[in-house]
């Protein structure tokens, strides 16, 4: 990890109780995946440290060595003045109930304020415990499917690390890839529609002569309406060449 990344105010994302080794393992995967490094475990089940965990995080396994330990969910969160539980149950208690990207977005105006934040996540089987989520100042509620509302702790881990990363900096949302060409220019796409439309009109395409200014129209518009790269154009020009030479081959006539 960079040193960057080892002192960037985060929440700190616990534990609590957690059962299966693959199952913190693979939530150390998906906070490093976005950035995150401040794991904390309460109690987990099968004794700490933890072979399993530490295989299924792969590159991820310096955040299980520098995760804190703790005996409650108490202690995980002594030190934080604002923590969030997530669950998917009704727990009989007032609280606000924030959605996971609105949960991320209200840490990181703490977090810029100066306070210290985390985030419960509960045992596989079961969840938070009310006396865990009764330590929280807020639930975060994901909306899934109510017939099969149950996360895997991993998964729940991912949705909350996403969302912290969207809240903390500009997201590309959409994104073209170019490879190794570059969108045409006017002039190139002028040069294109020109040649189609004298190829054409030599093959007898504009018929009827009355039709024929309407038909120019119509494939000026089409090609303004394809965005095409500069290889997409060459490519064009290739086809309609070899059209051309395959013509001249099979009548013994050159095009003019």
């Amino acid at each position: 990890m960079s040193e960057q990344n080892l002192i960037r105010p985060q929440p700190a994302f616990v534990l609590v109780r957690p059962q299966m080794g693959e199952n913190i393992g693979g939530a150390a995967r998906a906070m490093w995946n976005f950035g995150l490094n401040r794991m904390r475990v309460v109690d987990p089940r099968d004794g700490w440290p933890n072979s399993k965990a530490v295989a299924m995080a792969s590159g991820a396994g310096r955040l299980l060595d520098d995760a804190g330990l703790c005996a409650s969910t108490a202690e995980a969160v002594g030190d934080c003045s604002f923590v969030f539980a997530t669950t998917a149950r009704q727990r009989g208690l007032t609280k606000p109930v924030v959605s996971p990207e609105r949960a991320m977005q209200i840490a990181a105006g703490k977090i810029a304020g100066g306070e210290k934040v985390a985030v419960l996540f509960g045992p596989e089987r079961a969840g938070l415990e009310n006396d865990d989520i009764a330590l929280a100042n807020a639930i975060v509620s994901v909306p899934v499917n109510p017939e099969f509302a149950s996360l895997n702790l991993a998964q729940c881990v991912l949705l909350l690390a996403y969302e912290w990363r969207r809240a903390g900096q500009q997201i590309a949302h959409e994104a073209m890839e170019m490879g190794r060409s570059e969108w045409a220019t006017g002039i190139e796409m002028e040069k294109l529609a020109q040649h189609y439309e004298a190829r054409l009109e030599e093959a007898g395409f504009f018929f009827p002569a009355t039709k024929a200014e309407g038909m120019k129209l119509n494939l000026r518009n089409l090609w303004s309406r394809m965005r095409l790269t500069r290889a997409d154009v060459q490519m064009l020009h290739g086809i309609l060449r070899q059209m051309v030479r395959w013509k001249e081959r099979h009548t013994g006539k050159p095009t003019e």
